[in-house]
């Protein structure tokens, strides 16, 4: 295993002199074009190249939990994550029986990850109004902790008014929960909240200016280090041109929704930033494209050869983040390949 991501040993200290949590190593599921029920043999490769997660998302593609729940059967070695199951789209009880289940299914193997998504996802495809994220983040957050301790739960929580619920699948350990933050309000949150963050399309050097946030959040609430897991988008590949274009669809895809644009005028890039989402606001969407700068495309998406992607994602760790989740990027890149160059050991 590359030493960047090997586990400290006993008593050493991360960030402040707080004890680390044990160094992880994740991929992105499911995987592209490649249908679940065909999973199993990639699930066991990853055990055996030394992958530690699993870890899906929820957008438009497979729900948060059905990739979980294959991997949890087919491949129990590996720590089931989700980055993230949105906090808007499901009912309080109804989210809290796909936690309690997979995690009954696995136990003392989830990481459940929530956060606000976008309004992308959660108003224009759920029709859901995608109003006080934060509240709603929290209040859900808040919620199914109370109901897998197996107690009776009333009350309001963000949008809804639950009465009465008791969760019929009680796990025996209950799991970590993680909260997808950006900016300030949402990465305390995280800290002070839950048992750590996730994080999201940001460069190996903002990380030195936001997980510090969740640990002094952490360190006030009196709770341990917290974890903190990046997805991370990797195209391992040295055509630059292919990766310079297609990098561009992907980044203004993301950074042109309002949280990831306020999220990077945060970080400082709003001067950078300002003609692409000028362009692109106008339906220019070449010139938008054009606008974004090589040097932004190096910093967000993590490419090159495989040892060149290594020490990239080496950068991410050594900035403060405990677990990276490694998402490939489909830019005609071999999958199954690249799974193997880029295994920690």
């Amino acid at each position: 295993m590359a030493d960047q991501f090997r586990s400290p040993g006993p008593g050493s200290t991360y960030g402040g002199g707080m004890t680390a949590p044990a160094r992880r190593y994740g991929m992105t599921i499911p995987f592209d074009g490649v249908p679940l029920a065909e999973h199993k043999e990639w699930f066991r490769e990853l055990v055996d190249l030394g992958y530690t997660d699993v870890w899906s998302a929820e957008a438009n593609g497979a729900d948060g939990f059905t990739p979980l729940a294959l991997a949890a059967a087919w491949a129990p070695e590996l720590r089931l994550g989700s980055a993230i199951i949105p906090a808007f789209t499901r009912g309080p009880a109804c989210l809290a029986q796909s936690v309690a289940s997979l995690a009954d299914a696995a136990p003392g193997r989830v990481a459940f990850g929530i956060g606000t998504s976008s309004d992308v996802i959660v108003q224009r495809w759920n029709g859901v109004p995608f109003e006080e994220p934060y509240r709603q983040v929290k209040d859900m957050v808040t919620f199914v902790r109370e109901a897998l301790t197996g107690e009776k739960v009333s009350g309001t929580y963000g949008r809804s008014e639950v009465k009465g619920f008791r969760l019929g699948v009680v796990p025996a350990e209950p799991p970590a929960i993680l909260i997808a933050a950006l900016r300030q309000g949402m990465l305390r949150l995280a800290g002070r909240h839950g048992d750590g963050a996730i994080i999201n399309w940001l460069s190996a050097q903002d990380v030195r200016t936001v997980v510090p946030i969740v640990n002094e959040a952490a360190a006030a609430a009196g709770k341990p280090q917290p974890e903190v897991a990046a997805r991370i988008f990797v195209a391992p590949t040295t055509d630059r041109d292919t990766v310079m274009a297609m990098g561009r669809y992907a980044i203004a895809a993301y950074l042109t929704v309002p949280v990831y644009a306020a999220f990077h005028e945060w970080l400082g890039r709003g001067e950078e930033l300002a003609e692409m989402s000028r362009l692109w606001a106008d339906g220019d969407r070449k010139g938008a494209l054009e606008a974004i700068p090589d040097s932004l495309v190096d910093e967000l998406i993590v490419h090159g050869s495989p040892e060149q992607c290594r020490e990239h994602i080496g950068r991410y760790v050594e900035s403060g983040v405990t677990t990276p989740a490694l998402a490939i990027l489909p830019f005609g890149i071999d999958q199954r390949q690249a799974i193997r160059d880029l295994a920690p050991r």
